[in-house]
């Protein structure tokens, strides 16, 4: 569906305007399907990004500034998410032994347990949603997005 009939604009709208329309949208549309399918287990997107960010350590922990700095939303509350995920036994906070300022969160095997049951549901998410574009597209979109970005 044109997002002119989305809006039920009945003025003409430029490229521009159009392109951020849609981008905007869309990215709400994915987003609302995406929370939905995370609140199944209990778990917002930021807080299965957290998550996502501490498996990737490989067991290692990360401080509270790594975690935000590598969060896709940038004005998540990250001391907030790690809060709600120590009190659902999915992550570990301790104090920093080298630096008593700092803390750093572990990801727990509840942790990883969710994550995997999420694996094939997340893969079979982010497929319904691309199935419709090549290979070449996707790359595509990726390049466009990316340069939109800078």
């Amino acid at each position: 569906m044109k997002i002119e009939d989305i809006i039920k604009s009945t003025t003409s709208i430029s490229l521009e305007k159009k392109t951020m329309l849609n981008l905007i949208y869309t990215q709400h549309v994915i987003s609302e399907k995406f929370s939905e399918l995370l609140k199944r287990h209990d778990l917002s997107s930021e807080q299965y990004n957290v998550l996502r960010i501490l498996r990737g350590q490989k067991g290692n922990p990360a401080n509270m500034c790594m975690i935000q700095e590598r969060m896709i939303a940038k004005t998540s509350n990250t001391t907030r998410l790690v809060d709600k995920l120590v009190s659902k036994d999915m992550v570990i906070r301790k104090v920093c032994p080298a630096n008593k300022r700092k803390m750093e969160v572990t990801i727990t095997e509840k942790g990883m347990s969710v994550l995997q049951a999420l694996d094939p549901i997340v893969i079979a998410f982010e497929n319904q949603y691309t199935r419709n574009l090549s290979q070449e597209e996707l790359e595509i979109i990726n390049q466009l997005l990316e340069k939109l970005r800078n």
